[in-house]
Formats: C-alpha cells, structure tokens, sequence
C-alpha cells in the first residue's frame, strides 16, 4: 500500500538522489514539489498495475532505494519489461545497496508471466551504464548526445537489455 509515509519518502529520495547529480529525470538544484508530478504519475500507474515499484528501506526503516517496473505497452514488445527511475540515496551507494535493488528487480520481473527481458536506459557519462553491465546487463543500443543536460552538455542515451 502507498500511504503518506512511503510517498513522501520517495519524493525526498528523488530530490536527494536528483541534486547529488543522479540521472533521474532532472537537474539540481530542484525541490521536491518540482518533482511531486513526476511521482504522481508513477503512483497512478502503480495503483492501475502497469507498473509496479519496488522499495528498499535502510536499517531506520527510511526509504533509500526504489525502482519503477512497467509493462511495455506496445503488443509486438509484450514479452519484456522497463525498469524506470532507479535510485539508491547517496548515503548508501557503494554500499550494496544498488546490487541488492538490482537483484529485487530482477526476482519481481521473473514472477511476470511471459517476461523474457528487461531494459532500461540511463545517461552516459555518468557510469550508470558499467554499474548495471555489473549486474548482468548488455548495452544494445546509443543514441549520441540524445539528453541534453545544459546547454553545451549533451549525453549519450544508453539502452541496456538484461535477458532472463
């Protein structure tokens, strides 16, 4: 269930994870009402099941870790999954904690029925891409300079596939 507690929890890991310079979608400095809409819409697609999320907590019981999974909507692409906004605190990457939430993906992603793959993308130069290679997961695809970070700073949007 997302009550109050776990959604505001979220928020404040998008926004933490987001002004540490995470590929999460947007750029620091930001506020977690620049973001509420964001989670918002991904709670909706949670609560009508297309999409489900998965949470890590710390030894608190804090919220330090969550991942999106979404069916791909497209009838062609059923047999395969998207994983969205991966995020680990701060506090806690390098930690175990990204390989542990890797790991709860990938377990969620095989009690699917039908499921054969999941990808993602992430922003290049940021080593996002090396960190899920570690976890099992083959670049398929790049397209140059496609996320424009700032004026000037474009990056590379990697598509990554893990077959299970």
């Amino acid at each position: 269930m997302i009550d109050e507690e776990l959604r505001e929890g979220i928020l404040a890991l998008w926004a933490d994870v987001s002004n540490a310079g995470g590929a999460v979608g947007f750029v620091p400095p930001v506020v977690p009402e620049d973001i509420r809409p964001d989670l918002d819409r991904s709670l909706a697609a949670v609560a009508d099941g297309s999409r489900r999320l998965i949470v890590g907590r710390d030894e608190e019981g804090r919220v330090a870790a969550t991942a999106f999974l979404a069916y791909n909507e497209h009838r062609l692409m059923t047999h395969w999954l998207w994983i969205y906004t991966v995020m680990v605190h701060p506090r806690y990457q390098r930690r175990g904690y990204g390989r542990t939430l890797m790991a709860a993906v990938e377990r969620a992603a095989r009690g699917f029925p039908g499921i054969e793959a999941i990808r993602l993308t992430c922003r290049g130069g940021t080593g996002a891409d090396a960190f899920y290679s570690s976890c099992g997961y083959k670049e398929v695809g790049r397209v140059p300079a496609a996320i424009r970070v700032a004026p000037g700073d474009d990056r590379d949007d990697v598509i990554m596939l893990r077959t299970l």
